[in-house]
């Protein structure tokens, strides 16, 4: 009884990580059928810039079904694309910095993950978006970028 009571907390606790990166699921499509546990797939999720109201990043990438993935011990690949747009009026609720991780998810149970990170173009007044993945040895070159660009009207603060 207490193994299962330790197997459950770790179980929980890896549930709360994975909670952090909390985005939301716009849609998805599969790609190969598997017989047994879902199939492969794209998702598309979106998530809002937390300290940019009125920007919204939606980010695709594969997803790995089947037992393994259904079980969340799959690694999924280390392919995504990135779209941010302006969802609405633009205002910054603090100072940001030049470059700063405003996104991340685990991609394998312990050493992959997906991260976006977010660049300020003073000169231009934009945001830049930058999505990679990182192993905890050696990460991958395969990267997406996209841009949003703040009426001039409005600064962006910089730390």
């Amino acid at each position: 009884m207490k193994t299962l009571s330790l197997i459950s907390l770790a179980l929980a606790s890896l549930l709360g990580v994975a909670a952090g990166a909390h985005a939301e699921t716009v849609g998805d499509v599969d790609t190969a059928f598997k017989l047994i546990g879902p199939d492969h797939k794209i998702v598309v999720e979106a998530y809002d810039d937390p300290k940019v109201n009125g920007v919204t990043c939606y980010v695709s990438r594969a997803k790995t079904g089947g037992v393994s993935g259904a079980l969340g011990l799959a690694e999924d690949k280390a392919e995504a694309s990135i779209a941010c747009r302006q969802v609405g009026p633009i205002s910054f609720k603090e100072a940001l910095p030049k470059r700063e991780e405003v996104y991340s998810e685990r991609l394998s149970i312990m050493f992959k993950r997906l991260r976006v990170v977010r660049m300020v173009d003073a000169k231009r007044n934009a945001l830049v978006y930058l999505t990679y993945s990182d192993l905890l040895i050696d990460g991958s070159p395969k990267n997406a970028i996209t841009a949003v660009a703040v009426d001039r009207g409005t600064a962006i603060p910089v730390k």
